[in-house]
């Protein structure tokens, strides 16, 4: 009869830690405290990793730097220049604020400098020193098309985008003149960070018509979806990004968060199955890019959702030896042995998680779900009652407690 309920325990849904969403550093795993009654299984709208790294703005594909959008030659900045053609950005940037400090109103030493130091991707510096250029050529009644563009794209690089936006609008709205692909990236992330999504998304689409090939504005319109919990078009814009650069890891990250949301979403039915399967895949993807704890976490899940236990293991056994393994990667392991009925691995697992994460009940439940199991019944009930002093109100563990504690003696 205990063997029976503890089947039944087993066969259940289960909830995973939630976290926060969509920042540009990895979310810190948070525990859900689900009033359910047992290991349930995956909910994958919470992942311990909701929306990927969120990625940091990655740049788009530069567009070609003609000789006339370079700083030109003549008089004492002749041989900077040189240097500069010869991609020698270090000394060229040197030589250039030389003369500009020896001659502060030199606009095209100023506009020298700030070129090479971009191509050292010294974008603040570059800011800075274009930014000298461009009110030195105003000041003059002077207008310069490439030192404008080149400053928006050191600004936007430099995190600066309340100050690269109003440039990049003009770069992008100039009569007679198409918008490029680059520079609407450039608005559109711009747009995004200034919390303008209607705009960014008007950008970032823009520039996919311009280049259908924008693995980076395609990203970025993927990401505003899913943001909006619009997983079908998240999931579209995607594939398009995945597809047109492969190597897109942020890409395949929030596609398999995309996917696993829209299987929640499904809820017990052949189209989640479908989902965690395409998860499972992208999250493949995924691994094979970066293989690092967070990538192999998040193919667990996936591996989990579509019920491949015994892999989703060997997944996390991977990259759970270290001490620095965090508690939610060591609760995933654990679950995973624990489904694919290698109680032992699964409490040495979530023996390290409940030492990491002391204050998570369903670490704890799941804990006192192997020692039932493996018949270690007084332990078995110390991890119940831990639990339920974590989450009293969960009916759950008073019934857990209930059932060992006739045998824990």
């Amino acid at each position: 009869m205990r063997q029976n309920r503890l089947q039944k325990i087993a066969a259940a849904p289960y909830p995973l830690f939630a976290s926060a969403l969509l920042t540009l550093a990895l979310a810190s795993a948070a525990h859900a405290q689900s009033g359910a009654t047992r290991p349930r299984r995956v909910n994958p709208q919470t992942t311990n990793q909701e929306a990927a790294e969120q990625p940091s703005p990655t740049p788009a594909p530069r567009a070609a730097v003609t000789r006339s959008a370079l700083p030109q030659s003549g008089g004492d900045t002749t041989h900077a220049y040189t240097l500069f053609q010869q991609g020698q950005y270090a000394d060229a940037a040197r030589e250039a604020k030389q003369i500009a400090a020896a001659n502060p109103n030199n606009s095209e030493a100023w506009k020298l400098a700030g070129f090479a130091e971009s191509g050292l991707k010294q974008y603040k510096e570059a800011a800075d020193d274009l930014q000298r250029a461009l009110d030195l050529q105003r000041a003059a009644g002077e207008t310069d098309t490439p030192t404008e563009d080149k400053l928006a794209q050191a600004l936007a690089l430099s995190e600066q985008f309340d100050r690269a936006l109003p440039l990049l609008v003009v770069a992008t709205t100039r009569a007679g003149k198409p918008p490029d692909a680059t520079m609407l990236y450039y608005r559109g992330l711009a747009e995004y960070r200034t919390k303008k999504l209607d705009d960014a998304e008007r950008s970032f689409d823009a520039a996919v018509k311009a280049d259908p090939k924008n693995a980076i504005s395609l990203f970025y319109l993927g990401r505003i979806a899913y943001e909006r919990g619009q997983a079908d078009a998240a999931i579209a814009a995607l594939n398009r990004a995945t597809v047109a650069d492969p190597r897109l890891a942020q890409g395949w990250q929030l596609l398999t968060l995309a996917y696993l949301r829209r299987a929640g979403e499904a809820g017990d039915t052949p189209k989640a199955n479908e989902n965690y399967l395409n998860a499972v895949r992208t999250s493949d993807a995924l691994v094979r890019l970066r293989a690092d704890e967070s990538s192999a976490s998040l193919n667990a899940q996936a591996l989990i959702g579509a019920k491949q236990y015994a892999r989703a293991a060997t997944v996390l056994e991977s990259v759970a030896a270290g001490d620095n393994t965090q508690g939610s990667t060591l609760y995933l392991l654990g679950f995973a042995h624990n489904r694919a009925k290698n109680y032992p691995r699964a409490i040495a697992a979530l023996e390290r998680a409940a030492a990491k994460t002391p204050d998570n009940a369903e670490v704890f439940r799941e804990l006192g779900f192997s020692y039932e199991a493996s018949k270690q019944y007084a332990k078995a009930l110390a991890a119940y009652q831990k639990g339920a002093q974590l989450a009293p109100d969960d009916a759950d563990f008073k019934l857990s407690i209930a059932r060992v504690a006739p045998f824990a003696k």
